[in-house]
């Protein structure tokens, strides 16, 4: 180990965080995609949607004919859809 603190950042093509190896987007890559986009949400919603499609189609590479997890849920059912005010 370098002793770098890794981002929480997805490790193509297995869709892993590379900082804490869980399922890409964790827990802190939402909070910090959340903050990012906080003023934006529509382009949060783009963005995951265009990273959803692309793992989409990298995980199929791994195990052609397995059935993929719901990446839906796993990208974008979590974003808020109102505005708290």
């Amino acid at each position: 180990m370098n002793g770098r603190i890794e981002a929480h950042v997805p490790s193509r093509p297995t869709w892993r965080c590379r900082a804490c190896g869980a399922a890409w987007p964790c827990s802190p890559a939402k909070l910090n995609l959340l903050a990012v986009y906080r003023e934006d949400k529509p382009a949060l919603m783009v963005h995951l949607v265009e990273l959803r499609e692309e793992a989409a189609q990298q995980l199929a590479g791994l195990a052609p004919g397995e059935q993929l997890p719901d990446l839906h849920r796993r990208f974008t059912d979590w974003v808020p859809v109102r505005s708290a005010e």
